[in-house]
């Protein structure tokens, strides 16, 4: 019977502890989810967003104190710095989760690598291995450039469709308010995100006004920018905001379309360049693997690396000078 008791005993301390190692792991899987949940950086991220305006009225005061950092002597630091809040808001309009603490931590591990590795490793000079480290360190900077390009890229091709959008809404009899709560209901992002942060901004008790002028703000597109300027001058002076609306978007489609073809025509420029840029250091290679002792003096005789600095900034003179020739604006 004690045997039996004891068996029994040892189940039902194992049940207890099988239940509370279960509830423990759901208890710490809620803890996250509320936290760091798909739901929670849903929120996070659009009330971090507003950060990216220039807005100070009391109302939104409470939903924009953005973290610079997670540190706390770090983010005084930042505070200090005139440009943080300028970076914070580059990286918001490129749509990434980044803060500023991390993207400059990320930028001075990189151009340390960096130096250290042409210094000790390659046995460079001095300067070669900080042009090494600075050009290395600046490696998320032109990535955060590309990502922002390319979100504002996407914004400015969704742009016509939202303002039909809207003017669908007015010529059906809603309010201009509800046709901007439609594009952020109905339509992708990132268009879709910017004007749910309008109409959040709106219900937090900003006018609308001050809300468009945050939108612009975050989004320094210029097409916005007149439609932003639109819908402020019907509202102080009247007129048909359907038709203003209307026209707006038909412009817009009518220069996507000539940047098209202006991009299909300077394609060949585009490709020249390309080609132009890449093909000595192309050469190069092909000839350090095919015949390394010819190239060698290159690497090893002091007047070789001096030619080789000086061709290095010569190429970079003129790729800058390529890239500004196919650069073309509409």
């Amino acid at each position: 019977m004690l045997n039996n008791l004891g068996g029994n005993t040892l189940i039902t301390v194992t049940v207890l502890v099988f239940v509370t190692v279960l509830l423990m792991l759901e208890g710490l899987y809620m803890l996250w989810r509320s936290y760091k949940g798909p739901e929670a950086r849903k929120i996070e991220k659009r009330l971090q967003a507003f950060s990216a305006a220039v807005d100070r009225t009391p109302q939104a005061h409470l939903a924009k104190e953005r973290m610079l950092s997670e540190v706390p002597w770090m983010q005084r630091l930042l505070l200090t710095l005139p440009r943080a809040h300028r970076l914070d808001r580059f990286i918001l309009q490129a749509g990434l989760d980044w803060t500023v603490s991390s993207f400059l931590l990320i930028s001075c591990v990189l151009g340390v690598l960096g130096f250290f590795a042409v210094m000790v490793m390659v046995h460079q000079s001095l300067l070669v291995a900080l042009v090494a480290g600075g050009c290395l360190a600046v490696l998320p900077l032109l990535y955060l450039q590309r990502q922002r390009s390319r979100r504002l890229t996407r914004m400015e091709k969704q742009l016509p469709e939202a303002l039909d959008l809207v003017t669908r809404a007015l010529r059906a009899g809603h309010s201009f308010a509800s046709g901007v709560q439609m594009i952020g209901d109905e339509m992708a992002d990132p268009i879709a995100s910017e004007f749910r942060m309008v109409a959040d901004e709106v219900n937090f008790g900003v006018s609308l006004q001050q809300a468009l002028t945050n939108l612009s703000e975050r989004v320094p597109l210029t097409d916005l920018r007149y439609f932003v300027v639109s819908v402020l001058i019907q509202r102080d002076s009247g007129g048909n905001l359907t038709e203003v609306l209307g026209n707006l978007s038909r412009l817009i489609r009518e220069r996507l379309k000539l940047l098209a073809r202006v991009r299909v025509l300077s394609s060949e420029g585009r490709l020249s360049a390309w080609i132009l840029g890449l093909m000595p250091f192309a050469l190069a290679a092909l000839m350090n693997v095919f015949n390394p002792e010819f190239m060698s003096p290159l690497w090893t005789d002091p007047i070789g690396q001096m030619v080789l600095k000086y061709m290095l900034g010569l190429m970079l003179v003129g790729i800058v000078l390529l890239w500004k020739i196919v650069k073309i604006r509409v």
